[in-house]
């Protein structure tokens, strides 16, 4: 077997054979579901992602007997400097099995890393936690909901191997129809509703687009804010991360509340939308989002993709309201369970919320991370 060789490629312009290269890798695995192309070369593309007006990325590719076999991603967010000054992320991680390969890839980003300044890097992140992000460390036995990521059991071994460490879990939990909590919490919620005239639970208006936006961009600000690895979104960043779940969403499942007119929370869920892709290896064209719409039939789970509560509203049970609200529609419109996901690992009130009604850890999601400078990191923690 030959030696392993690493090297830069230029994304957009080569981001066919960036892609390809995972589909190569998961060839043999039926619970990977195929990113969509389009919306990939969208993603590498600065004319088109916003995210890049404010980051600084890098992409590698490694070789070996005339083969791809792996790829890897690292980008320096500008606004997450002012947070955590000297931390990076890596992302689009993807390798045969081998820890060769592995390391190579690591080793050609730490080194790109460093020579920028960087003294720590965070991931995997597909760019941040604005975007999809997390290494299954369990639940590798169905395909993750609509964007959520899916690797091959053999990752956390070779992550380990190649000197990264656990950063942080991140849960995703089932809730069925059954749980023995559903039916309690839903009818909690719905008495919490008939008790306070100042609180409204509303759907999302399709024909106010712009101004619920608004309101679910206020919120994300607020409630994400002190998370942990979270990165503050530009308005454009934002919009263009709207506009692709526009066509997605399911307005009876996405939520406002508002106490005395003031907005306290919010909650969109998403049909999962992978249960169809997951049959169209990747090759859809844009307008090919109509043959999809057309088979929402073939979609019988739901996730919870982003709840949130104001901090001015904190100490009131929003979030389990609005997780009510959320699957007592979701049931009555057919779907038989959904998953409330990327749960913190510290995050203890919505886990709790989540747990009384009986959802249960379906998969676990690890970020690691990785120390490229320590004379840096001690250097700076051991100034005066």
């Amino acid at each position: 077997m030959g030696s392993v060789e690493v090297v830069e490629v230029s994304l957009p312009r080569e981001t066919e054979r960036f892609v390809r290269t995972w589909f190569s890798i998961y060839e043999n695995e039926p619970n990977w579901v195929p990113p969509l192309y389009f919306e990939r070369k969208q993603w590498f593309d600065p004319a088109r992602n916003p995210y890049f007006e404010k980051a600084r990325p890098a992409y590698f590719l490694a070789r070996r007997d005339g083969r791809d076999v792996g790829t890897i991603g690292v980008s320096i967010d500008s606004t997450y400097q002012e947070r955590e000054k000297g931390t990076a992320f890596f992302g689009f991680f993807e390798f045969v099995d081998d820890e060769d390969v592995a390391g190579a890839l690591l080793g050609a980003a730490r080194e790109w890393l460093i020579d920028q300044g960087v003294t720590r890097a965070i991931g995997p992140f597909n760019f941040t936690t604005n975007h999809e992000f997390g290494l299954i460390v369990d639940g590798f036995d169905d395909p993750p909901m609509v964007a959520n990521p899916w690797n091959a059991p053999w990752y956390p071994r070779v992550y380990e191997a190649i000197g990264l460490t656990k950063a942080m879990d991140w849960y995703a939990y089932r809730c069925d129809a059954d749980m023995p909590g559903m039916q309690k919490m839903i009818r909690v919620s719905n008495r919490l509703l008939s008790r306070n005239e100042d609180l409204v639970i509303r759907a999302l208006d399709m024909s106010r687009w712009d101004e619920d936006v608004e309101k679910v961009r206020g919120i994300y600000r607020d409630a994400w804010e002190q998370n942990w690895a979270h990165v503050r979104v530009s308005d454009r960043e934002f919009d263009f991360i709207a506009g692709g779940l526009k066509q997605l969403i399911d307005p009876d499942l996405c939520f406002i509340a508002e106490i005395g007119g003031q907005v306290a929370g919010i909650s969109v869920t998403l049909p999962d939308f992978n249960q169809v892709v997951h049959r169209m290896n990747g090759r859809i064209l844009p307008f090919g989002w109509l043959h999809v719409l057309r088979k929402k039939q073939l979609m019988d789970r739901v996730r919870v993709f982003m709840l949130g509560i104001s901090r001015d509203f904190q100490s009131l049970p929003l979030g389990a309201a609005l997780y009510a609200k959320t699957f007592e529609v979701a049931l009555a419109k057919g779907y038989r369970y959904g998953e409330a996901s990327l749960i913190l690992e510290n995050n203890h009130r919505m886990r709790g919320a989540l747990e009384k009604m009986g959802a249960v850890i379906d998969k676990t999601y690890r970020n690691y991370e990785i120390v490229l400078q320590p004379e840096a990191i001690a250097t700076k923690e051991g100034a005066p």
